[in-house]
């Protein structure tokens, strides 16, 4: 344990919980593009489903693992935070803000009155990915807050919208 706290700077003990957090979503990310193969090689309700679904999942877990590592290192000097641990806060963010951003666009383009049965698939998604942007904008400064990193993610967003000329919506 004092290792891991050495490695992500960790100076409280509520501070693990970014860890084990990572951890834990990456066991599930994995599982669930396992199951996925499982479906689609169709070893479902075989001998085969378990062993091949956690084998598969190990799999994936470490490959997901070394490529989050990779990543921590290229953006080490290039995100300002103080401690290491935040970095797997703000990957833990991003994550959940992209993936809920895209399942609340569904309901938002259905309360619309916009489904894929009654308009073109191709005005439909058009309008579903349109609607993302701003759902992600708002996630990500609000989910940002709840894992205690406001400012960077206040600060990002102010980057990104004024490097795609929407700069003048901050004044």
């Amino acid at each position: 344990m004092q290792k891991i706290k050495q490695r992500w700077e960790i100076q409280k003990n509520w501070q693990i919980l970014f860890p084990i957090l990572g951890t834990i979503l990456n066991l599930l990310a994995a599982y669930l593009v396992s199951r996925s193969l499982l479906h689609a090689f169709g070893l479902n309700n075989t001998v085969f489903e378990w062993p091949f679904a956690i084998g598969v999942m190990l799999i994936i877990h470490v490959m997901l693992i070394k490529f989050f590592l990779w990543c921590f290192k290229k953006l080490e000097n290039k995100w300002k935070v103080d401690y290491k641990w935040e970095m797997i806060a703000i990957f833990i963010v991003f994550a959940i803000t992209g993936s809920l951003s895209g399942k609340l666009a569904a309901p938002l383009v259905h309360l619309i009155g916009f489904d894929n049965e009654n308009i073109h698939g191709a005005i439909y998604w058009t309008l579903r990915i349109l609607l993302i942007f701003p759902i992600y904008q708002v996630l990500l400064v609000g989910i940002g807050w709840l894992f205690g990193q406001y400012q960077f993610f206040w600060n990002f967003e102010k980057k990104m919208l004024k490097r795609m000329g929407l700069g003048f919506l901050l004044s």
